[in-house]
C-alpha cells in the first residue's frame, strides 16, 4: 500500500491511497480543474480513481467533491451526516457508518468517529486485504479520545494532523472566536496533543509518519520535526505541505 497527498492544509486538502489495482482518494477540496492539474503530477487522471471518501463537509475538505464524482463517475462514501450537509439532495452517494468496515476492491476501510465541529465526522484506517499492512488517516480531530487510541494502534503508516502550535495559534492573527474553534475539543490537534497520541500508541510496527495539515499561520514544520524528533521508535516525519502535499510514499 501506498500514499500520496495532493495538498494538505486549510486552502485544500486531497490524499491518495493505493493497493494493488485499487485506488482511493480520501476527500477533496480543490476545484476540478487545480485537483486535475495537481493529479498530472502523479500521470494520473480523474477517470483513474476507483472511489472517494469523504471525512467531513468542511470546504477544505469537500469543496470539490460533487464536481468530482459526478463529472467522472466516481463512487462517493461518506456518512449520512456528512452528505445531509453538503450534498445535492439527489446526488447519490454510498454509506459509511463508524466501526463498520467496507471494502473496495483490494482495500478494507475501516471508518473512525472523531470529535470535530462537523455533523458526522469520521477518519479513516486503510487494511490491505491481501497482505494486512494497515495505514492511518487522522486529521480535523478536536481532541484524542480512548477510542482513537485504541484505533490507531499497531499501524504500519500514519498520517496525522499536527496543525497548530498553542503559543503561535494564542499570538497569532485569528480573531478570538476562531482561535477559540481551532484550540477547542472540537478544532484541530495542536502539535503536544498529536505528539501525546504517539506517546500512547504502539508504533512499533510504524515504518512511515507523515505530518499534516500544518497551520500556514498558526505552526511551522521545523518545530513540528524537532518535537517528534524527541521520540524513540518512531520514524522522521514527512512534513506534509499545502502547494504540493507529498509524492508517493510505501508502507
Amino acid at each position: 500500500m501506498r500514499l500520496a497527498s495532493l495538498g494538505s492544509g486549510s486552502r485544500g486538502n486531497a490524499t491518495l491511497v493505493q493497493h494493488r489495482d485499487t485506488t482511493l482518494l480520501v476527500d477533496n477540496g480543490f476545484s476540478l480543474r487545480k485537483f486535475s492539474h495537481r493529479l498530472q503530477r502523479f500521470n494520473m487522471q480523474p477517470g483513474d480513481i476507483d472511489a472517494v471518501l469523504l471525512t467531513h463537509e468542511h470546504s477544505d475538505h469537500s469543496g470539490g467533491i460533487a464536481r468530482l464524482c459526478s463529472s467522472h463517475q466516481i463512487p462517493l462514501w461518506t456518512a449520512v451526516g456528512t452528505a445531509r450537509a453538503v450534498l445535492p439532495t439527489e446526488f447519490q452517494y454510498q454509506t459509511l457508518i463508524a466501526d463498520q468496515p467496507v471494502s473496495i476492491g483490494d482495500i478494507e476501510i475501516m471508518p473512525v468517529t472523531v470529535p470535530h465541529d462537523a455533523n458526522e465526522p469520521l477518519q479513516f484506517i486503510f487494511r490491505e486485504i491481501d497482505n494486512g499492512k494497515r495505514l492511518g488517516i487522522l486529521t480535523d480531530t478536536g481532541h484524542i479520545t480512548s477510542h482513537i487510541i485504541k484505533a490507531f494502534g499497531g499501524l504500519n503508516g500514519l498520517l496525522l494532523e499536527f496543525n497548530y502550535d498553542p503559543k503561535m495559534l494564542e499570538s497569532g492573527p485569528y480573531p478570538a472566536k476562531l482561535k477559540q474553534r481551532v484550540g477547542g475539543n472540537h478544532g484541530h490537534l495542536s502539535n503536544l496533543q498529536s505528539l501525546e497520541l504517539l506517546q500512547k500508541i504502539d508504533t512499533s510496527e510504524l515504518s512511515c509518519l507523515i505530518a499534516a495539515h500544518i497551520s500556514e499561520n498558526n505552526n511551522n514544520p521545523s518545530i513540528v520535526a524537532d518535537l517528534i524528533s524527541q521520540l524513540q521508535d518512531v520514524p522522521a516525519p514527512v512534513l506534509a505541505n499545502q502547494d504540493e502535499g507529498f509524492d508517493w510514499i510505501t508502507l
